[in-house]
């Protein structure tokens, strides 16, 4: 059942890991995502241009289907039709980018739902994702019910984090 990845793209060369679990299955139980990443690739994340040199590390059925940008970020792709994004290099002053995981929590939510599993950084990870959830308050609050174009931005920016605003 285990497996090993090889990854070989711009942000990492020779980098390798294992997968440990099922594809999709046990999860932390704080961890409970309302999107999949082939879902979320589908309805428009990142402006298209996330996992661009790396998408042979992923399964081929997340890309079909997905919207990806052929040049430049472009956030008409996504699904809110906004921006939602800070540059890498703003994640990377902050301190969120984890060693392992070079493109960010996206690139972590991947590799976790293939079945890797690194108890430490999955810890903090989920934390990040739970932090989130309180955008979803501000939205319930000031958004009438299946409006979902109201905070437009606060909703791609928690499809970004797997969460599905339509719901509310």
């Amino acid at each position: 059942m285990r497996r090993s990845v090889s990854v070989h793209d711009s942000m990492q060369k020779g980098y390798e890991y294992e997968l440990v679990e099922p594809m999709g299955e046990n999860f932390d139980p704080e961890f409970r995502p309302d999107l999949t990443p082939r879902e979320m690739l589908s309805l428009g994340v990142f402006g298209g241009k996330y996992l661009g040199d790396c998408r042979d590390e992923f399964p081929k059925e997340w890309f079909e289907g997905a919207k990806l940008a052929s040049g430049k970020k472009d956030p008409k792709l996504n699904l809110f039709g906004v921006d939602a994004s800070q540059p890498l290099g703003e994640w990377i002053r902050k301190g969120w980018i984890y060693e392992d995981d070079p493109r960010g929590w996206f690139q972590w939510y991947c590799r976790y739902y293939m079945g890797r599993r690194i108890p430490r950084e999955d810890m903090r990870q989920i934390k990040r994702w739970k932090a989130m959830s309180r955008h979803i308050a501000q939205i319930v609050k000031n958004c009438r019910r299946g409006d979902v174009f109201c905070r437009a931005r606060q909703r791609q920016a928690l499809l970004h984090w797997a969460y599905d605003s339509r719901k509310l």
